[in-house]
């Protein structure tokens, strides 16, 4: 379930990057901090590098990666840079779709 709530928050901030270009730039920002706060992490620091080049790509392609139905687009949005992005109400309404969902089938 995880997985797939991964997705669709991911897939949400691809609808909504084109037109906010400016959430590459928060992206950037997160990546800098965790690079410093994790810096004896060299699976982390592999992962920010790998974000840090797919940033400087078109945003189509940021897009793409990002709502990649993939295992290397699971790998990649377990660890967005996107976080605080979405609201926590839009955060909170995807996850309790994911949650009901599961509770009824």
């Amino acid at each position: 379930m995880h997985d797939l709530v991964s997705l669709e928050l991911a897939r949400h901030i691809a609808a909504g990057l084109p037109q906010h270009p400016e959430w590459l730039a928060i992206a950037c920002v997160n990546l800098e901090r965790w690079s410093r706060l994790n810096a004896s992490v060299p699976s982390l620091i592999r992962c920010y590098k790998e974000w840090q080049i797919l940033l400087t790509q078109p945003v189509s392609e940021v897009c793409a990666a990002l709502s990649a139905p993939t295992d290397e687009g699971q790998c990649l949005r377990q660890n967005s840079p996107f976080a605080g992005i979405l609201s926590a109400k839009e955060v909170w309404e995807i996850k309790s779709r994911y949650r009901y969902a599961t509770t009824i089938a």
